[in-house]
This record gives structure tokens, C-alpha cells and sequence, in this order.
């Protein structure tokens, strides 16, 4: 019985002192969409600043990966008038990355000329960030 203890107690510990950059980025990146949708912009500061210690990566890297409702984080804050997390990420991320096609074959800039945001404040921090 001690010994099976003694596995059991070896592994629960060797588990607590697992760094966290082993974690799945999948599993860091969980509920981005509802922090902007509920547009908390502290929550996804903590968020963008945790990936970046964990992985060494910042928006610009995977925010084409992350489908919120079927847009990108930016149109979504857009949709959900996020206004403060809506500029937070256009501040954070590049000019280049910002004009960039998304999946649709739209840039962000037309899109929101499209769907009538670009006048809204988070279309107008977009304009003055590509421009």
C-alpha cells in the first residue's frame, strides 16, 4: 500500500511543478471570444500578456486563427460594439497585419466599410491606425 502511495504522491507533485508554457494554446486562448464580446478589456490584457510570457507570441501571430461567431476577434468587437477591447487589439497589432485579406477576401478596413462600422469608433481607430 506505501508504495502505491508513494507513486501516487510522486505524481500528483511532479504535475503542480509542470511549467505552464506546456499547456495547450488552444486551452489558453478558451474564452477570448467572450472576453470580447463582454468587451473587458483588463480580462483580455491579462489574456494577450499571459500568451506572450507562455508561448513568446503576440496577437498578430494567431489572431487569424481565432473565429469568434465566424469573423476575427476585430469584426466580432465590431459586431458586439466592444469598443474597448475593439482598439486595444487594433493598437496591438501591426499596420501590415490590420490590411491584411481575411478568410472572406475582404480586408478589415472594407469589411467594416461594408457592414457599416467604419464610422463607429472602432472602425475610426482602425482608419487612423492603417492610414
Amino acid at each position: 500500500m506505501k508504495k502505491y502511495t508513494f507513486i501516487l504522491l510522486s505524481a500528483v507533485s511532479a504535475s503542480c511543478f509542470a511549467p505552464a508554457s506546456s499547456a495547450d494554446i488552444n486551452e489558453a486562448l478558451a474564452n477570448i471570444c467572450t472576453i470580447v464580446k463582454n468587451d473587458d478589456k483588463s480580462e483580455l490584457r491579462k489574456k494577450l500578456k499571459n500568451v506572450q510570457n507562455d508561448y513568446n507570441l503576440r496577437l498578430g501571430d494567431y489572431y487569424s486563427g481565432i473565429s469568434c461567431g465566424g469573423n476575427s476577434l476585430i469584426r466580432y468587437a465590431m459586431e458586439n460594439s466592444a469598443v474597448d477591447t475593439g482598439t486595444y487589439m487594433i493598437k496591438r497589432m501591426g499596420k501590415s497585419d490590420l490590411t491584411q485579406v481575411e478568410q472572406d477576401g475582404m480586408a478589415l478596413k472594407d469589411w467594416a466599410q461594408n457592414n457599416g462600422y467604419l464610422e463607429k469608433p472602432i472602425g475610426q481607430e482602425l482608419v487612423a491606425r492603417i492610414n
